[in-house]
């Protein structure tokens, strides 16, 4: 199995999309994370549910997590106002590497070592071609898993 073969359509947001949307994808489709594309429609970076959801508690419950406790739900039910008024590229850390790429003709097993190494739920598959370089769609682990396992014994 190659990457090309093993490269599915995926949900992507661009680097300017509103937060809350890209939320809102991850919760209706429930993905690990979203591929970030740049303005040239190429992966920018990889955007974990956890982020997203790093993004709606209060800096002061992070610094100590026992406040937590303290607040009520009603409060609690207005954290989705964290992301209000902010993009894709505000809820991306300072730190994120660039998303994990294989080419086309990569093996399964480059690719389950690039996620390995990378510790990324998901790869992206792109075609680099002289004239240009185009996303071909991405492999996340569940499906890489899943095709490795139908040809197990």
């Amino acid at each position: 199995m190659r990457a090309q073969d093993l490269a599915v359509e995926y949900e992507t947001v661009g680097i300017g999309t509103d937060a809350t949307e890209a939320a809102r994808l991850m919760a209706r489709h429930k993905l690990p994370a979203l591929l970030v594309l740049d303005e040239q429609g190429l992966p920018k970076a990889v955007l974990p549910a956890s982020q997203m959801v790093k993004m709606l508690v209060p800096q002061y419950v992070v610094e100590d997590p026992a406040l937590a406790a303290v607040v009520d739900e009603r409060h609690a039910d207005l954290l989705c106002r964290a992301l209000a008024d902010r993009t894709v590229r505000d809820c991306l850390t300072d730190s994120v590497p660039a998303p994990a790429t294989a080419a086309p003709d990569d093996t399964a097993l480059e690719v389950a070592a690039l996620m390995a190494r990378v510790r990324s739920p998901l790869v992206a598959v792109v075609d680099e071609r002289e004239n240009g370089a185009r996303l071909l769609g991405v492999i996340t682990a569940a499906h890489l898993l899943e095709r490795l396992l139908a040809v197990a014994p």
